[in-house]
């Protein structure tokens, strides 16, 4: 039997086999990237604070753009997109908990058990209307199925 080639630093990702964890790392590093370039721009280039209006749209809608990855890679599984999304909502908040002891106002503006729980909320409300609707779907389509296979097997035994 050959032995499986392996790239050179394919060893240091084989712990992560489930694509919804693998996918919530990667989108959590890049959540907390936007956040800290957020945060340094708003702080540190005090030139550009007549475009704080701009700043915050494009990187709120950054942040918003990045979160929909999870939620578009597992449209049909609602409890992978759950791991995947929390995994990643997980990553921001530590970089939000880590961010706080440098900059000390962001945690009177909201403290960082609350940005968990704010985006746990979204994620979990997010993960349980998709499975509904999954749910729905799938009822749907199991009466189209019975109904259609009803009326052809009554019009076969008709006699004429």
């Amino acid at each position: 039997m050959a032995a499986r080639p392996q790239l050179p630093g394919m060893r240091l990702v084989l712990w992560m086999r489930s694509d919804a964890l693998r996918i919530g790392i990667y989108t959590g590093v890049c959540l907390s990237s936007v956040f800290v370039a957020w945060l340094l721009i708003a702080n540190r280039f005090p030139q550009l604070e007549p475009f704080a209006g701009v700043r915050n749209v494009i990187a709120g809608a950054a942040e918003i753009l990045l979160m929909a990855v999870p939620a578009l890679r597992f449209r049909g599984k609602p409890g992978r997109m759950f791991i995947s999304s929390l995994t990643s909502w997980a990553l921001l908040t530590f970089t939000y908990i880590f961010l706080e002891m440098h900059f000390t106002l962001l945690a009177s503006r909201m403290g960082a058990l609350r940005v968990f729980i704010l985006g746990a909320a979204c994620i979990g409300f997010a993960a349980v209307f998709q499975w509904v609707f999954l749910m729905c779907a799938e009822a749907r389509h199991r009466h189209l199925i019975e109904s259609t296979q009803g009326t052809v097997s009554a019009s076969r035994h008709r006699i004429v």
